[in-house]
């Protein structure tokens, strides 16, 4: 019997049932080379960027690079003109302009910038049985016990009292010391270990430890925590009241790397949401002469709620289509209800070692290319963006035409949790939106995996999406 010849069911099943498959399988070995190539540009943004100012900072080097220049209100701009808006060194929009008229709409994709970590609060230096620490208010959902004994680097500015800024990066440079948050040795944490887990480090007991050398008097009380403030006076010029108007921030010190035997995964700080950042960034840079004009995002405050002027529940992103629209007539209103956008932030990656919060079914795996989002939310459907039936069926479209690797999913079984994206701040402009992004393994973990398929999976999806003729 001929072993190629399909059977009855078999050719029907082929044309009737959908089955989503590894990319690896799928993709060709030049496919393959592309997307690796492309993880080792999402490593080094990744290396300069983790905090969303320097999320900010290096796009915008990116940005001038490829010739964009400062967006200026009342001017009007031709097909092919690249401009960009730092809205306060947090978020960033950068737009080319399109062929067809501001009224046609605009293509917009949306990734947020900001990561779980932990910031340091007003009034951080204290000293306690002669060592020095940083008191902390963890930034977004962590999980606490998984910011203990690894290695941290402090990021961020200091505003003086005089009003100039001081850049910290310190911890990064092989030659830089670096923090951390210190543990209960097991011998003597029986009692921690009856706490739930939840509960097992608590948000208080997140303290950075900094130091513990004296300033050589005797007669000086807190001499480690004096010792400590000399050298940062020495150093930044700073005294401990500069802490007041100052945003610190201790994020995990150690630089993105390949994980794996088959180096098919990267391993990092910050995937949530730079996974979706990046490819995004680059896909807008790539699109040189769109139809419609592209606008792309790269916004804070996601991970508390996008609130705050440079979160997407604010208006920085409806005043600047307006600004845009303003020197050609238009209102802006008429351009957001005829734009549409990919919202772009990641989704939980099936994880067989914890298998049964994820209906598998309807959920993302690692390496099946870019999860697209119908929905987030949680339980009922809380707090999210329902994307309608005929904009998913136009991405879907444009993504099987286009070839690009995907695959459909849901953050979570119904009544297990669930969580949102920028996407409902969007849709609440009167846009078209759904949710893609990158399945992440251990997110909001200090390390959380991606696949490097899915990354560039999600670099394909935003450039044919910003790219469509």
């Amino acid at each position: 019997m001929d072993e190629t010849i399909k059977s009855a069911a078999e050719e029907l099943k082929e044309k009737l049932v959908f089955d989503q498959k590894n990319g690896g399988l799928l993709l060709s070995e030049e496919q393959l080379k592309e997307a690796y190539d492309f993880s080792e540009g999402y490593k080094r943004f990744l290396d300069s960027a983790k905090t969303e100012r320097e999320a900010v900072e290096t796009a915008i080097a990116m940005l001038t690079a490829k010739g964009y220049q400062v967006f200026e209100t009342g001017r009007k701009y031709k097909a092919g003109d690249k401009v960009y808006y730092n809205n306060r060194g947090k978020s960033l929009i950068l737009t080319t302009i399109g062929t067809e008229p501001i009224k046609s709409g605009v293509r917009i994709a949306a990734a947020h910038i900001d990561s779980p970590r932990l910031d340091l609060k007003p009034r951080p230096v204290y000293e306690d049985s002669q060592l020095a620490l940083l008191k902390t208010h963890y930034y977004g959902g962590i999980k606490k016990y998984q910011w203990t004994t690894i290695p941290l680097a402090l990021h961020g500015v200091i505003i003086r009292n005089d009003g100039t800024k001081i850049v910290v990066n310190i911890g990064e440079d092989e030659k830089d010391p670096i923090f951390c948050v210190t543990d209960l040795l097991p011998h003597l944490a029986e009692e921690q270990s009856k706490r739930p887990l939840a509960q097992g480090i608590k948000g208080e007991e997140l303290n950075i430890l900094i130091g513990c050398m004296p300033f050589k008097d005797d007669k000086a009380s807190e001499a480690v925590k004096l010792n400590i403030l000399n050298i940062l006076n020495e150093k930044y010029g700073i005294t401990e009241a500069d802490f007041l108007s100052a945003e610190l921030e201790a994020v995990p010190a150690y630089k993105a790397k390949d994980l794996g035997f088959d180096r098919g995964m990267v391993a990092a700080y910050g995937h949530d949401d730079r996974v979706c950042a990046y490819p995004a960034l680059i896909a807008a840079l790539d699109c040189v002469n769109p139809r419609y004009t592209t606008v792309t995002v790269l916004t804070d405050k996601e991970e508390t709620g996008s609130e705050g002027n440079t979160g997407l529940d604010s208006s920085y992103l409806r005043y600047f289509i307006a600004d845009l629209a303003e020197p050609y007539g238009v209102n802006a209103r008429t351009v957001l209800s005829a734009s549409k956008c990919l919202s772009a932030d990641v989704n939980a990656g099936f994880d067989p070692t914890f298998p049964d919060v994820l209906d598998k079914r309807n959920c993302a795996f690692v390496n099946y290319g870019v999860v697209v989002t119908k929905y987030t939310g949680s339980r009922g459907k809380s707090g999210t963006s329902d994307c309608s039936a005929e904009f998913f069926g136009e991405v879907r479209r444009l993504l099987n035409e286009k070839n690009v690797l995907w695959q459909i999913g849901e953050l979570g079984k119904v009544d297990m949790g669930g969580g949102g994206t920028v996407a409902k701040y969007i849709a609440g402009l009167n846009v078209d939106v759904l949710d893609v992004g990158v399945p992440v393994l251990s997110m909001h973990a200090p390390m959380e995996v991606v696949s490097k398929i899915d990354v560039y999976s999600a670099y394909r999806a935003f450039f044919e999406f910003l790219n469509v003729k």
